[in-house]
C-alpha cells in the first residue's frame, strides 16, 4: 500500500465525490477509480460505497472507516518524520507535538517554549488535547513527542519527568446552586446530587475512593472527555463536575464558580515520553529547557 494512494483515499473521503477528487489531486477520474480498485483488490474487502448516478455521492464502507482514520495517522507521520529529518542540520527550525488532557499545569510547558523560543524563534508547536488514553495512544503511534498524563505511566514503555505543579479536584456549578454557598464540598454533599464526572474516572479510581461510594451507586448524568464541553452542560443546569481548578472562567463575570474538595484531592502531573525515543533538535531543546527550567 503506498503513501500516494493513501492520499488518493483521504481526497474521496474528503470530497465524497471520486469526481471532485480527481480534480484537487489534478488526476483523470479513470486513473483514480482505477487506483483506489487496486487498493481494494489488494485489501481484499470495499472501501467505498458508490451512489447512484442521480447523486454520485461516495460514502465509506466499515473499513473504509477504518482506514481513513490509519491513513490519517500514516500521513501526520510521514510529515513529521520528513520534517525531522529535513531540518536535522546545525539550524534550530522545526515543530515539537504535545498532547495533553485540560489542565492549569500547561503554563510551565508555555513558559519553556517561550524561553525558548527567544533563543529559536523557527521552533514552532503542535498542541493535541484529550484525555490520558488519547495521549498515549498518539505517543505509542510516534504522532506527538511528548505527552501529560496524571496517573503513573508504565515506567517500562515511558521516561518520565515529574512536573513542579499539581492540580487540585473540586466541584464546578453554577453560582445559584445549593452546594455554592459550601466553602468545600464533601463526599456526602454529592451523594444525591446530578454529577458529570470525566470519561477517564467512569472505570472507578479516584473520584469514586473519594466518593466513598461505587459510581453505579450515584447519580451519573454524563461523562465528558473535555471540560469545556461539561461545563456547559453545568450551566444549563445539568449538575455538578467534577474538574480541575483553573480551566473553566469563575471570575466575577461567569455564571459559574468552583469549590475544591474535602478531604482535598490533589493530582501530580508528568510529562513522558518513549524511552529510547530519538528526538529532532527542537524536540531535544524543549525537553532540556523544561526540566532545567524549576
Amino acid at each position: 500500500m503506498e503513501i500516494r494512494v493513501l492520499q488518493y483515499f483521504l481526497a474521496i473521503a474528503r470530497e465524497q465525490s471520486i469526481i471532485r477528487a480527481a480534480q484537487s489531486l489534478h488526476l483523470s477520474q479513470p486513473t483514480l477509480s482505477k487506483q483506489i480498485k487496486n487498493m481494494e483488490e489488494e485489501l481484499g474487502k470495499q472501501l467505498l460505497i458508490r451512489g447512484s448516478k442521480g447523486s454520485r455521492k461516495i460514502t465509506l464502507t466499515e473499513e473504509g472507516m477504518i482506514l481513513r482514520k490509519r491513513a490519517e495517522e500514516i500521513i501526520d507521520l510521514v510529515k513529521k518524520t520528513e520534517n525531522e529529518i529535513t531540518m536535522s542540520d546545525d539550524i534550530i527550525i522545526g515543530d515539537v507535538y504535545i498532547g495533553a488532557g485540560e489542565t492549569d499545569g500547561m503554563r510551565l510547558l508555555a513558559k519553556a517554549a517561550g524561553k525558548l523560543r527567544e533563543k529559536y524563534p523557527g521552533i514552532h508547536y503542535h498542541i493535541s488535547s484529550g484525555n490520558g488514553s488519547f495521549v498515549q495512544e498518539r505517543l505509542d503511534k510516534g504522532l506527538i513527542d511528548f505527552g501529560i498524563v496524571f496517573r503513573t505511566p508504565d515506567l517500562k514503555k515511558y521516561e518520565v519527568y515529574k512536573l513542579p505543579s499539581k492540580d487540585v479536584w473540586g466541584i464546578l456549578m453554577r453560582k445559584d446552586a445549593p452546594l455554592a454557598a459550601k466553602e468545600t464540598i464533601s463526599p456526602e454533599d454529592l451523594w444525591d446530587k446530578p454529577l458529570l464526572i470525566s470519561q477517564e474516572e467512569t472505570e472507578g479510581g479516584r473520584i469514586a475512593q473519594w466518593m466513598q461510594r461505587s459510581l453505579s451507586s450515584l447519580n451519573i448524568t454524563a461523562a465528558y472527555n473535555l471540560l469545556f464541553n461539561a461545563s456547559l452542560f453545568v450551566e444549563e443546569g445539568l449538575g455538578y463536575a467534577f474538574a480541575f481548578d483553573k480551566i473553566i472562567n469563575t471570575s466575577e463575570n461567569s455564571p459559574l464558580v468552583f469549590r475544591p474538595l474535602s478531604p482535598r484531592m490533589d493530582v501530580e502531573m508528568s510529562i513522558i515520553w518513549k524511552k529510547y525515543q530519538v528526538f529532532s533538535k527542537p524536540a531535544e531543546k524543549f525537553l532540556q529547557m523544561l526540566t532545567e527550567d524549576k
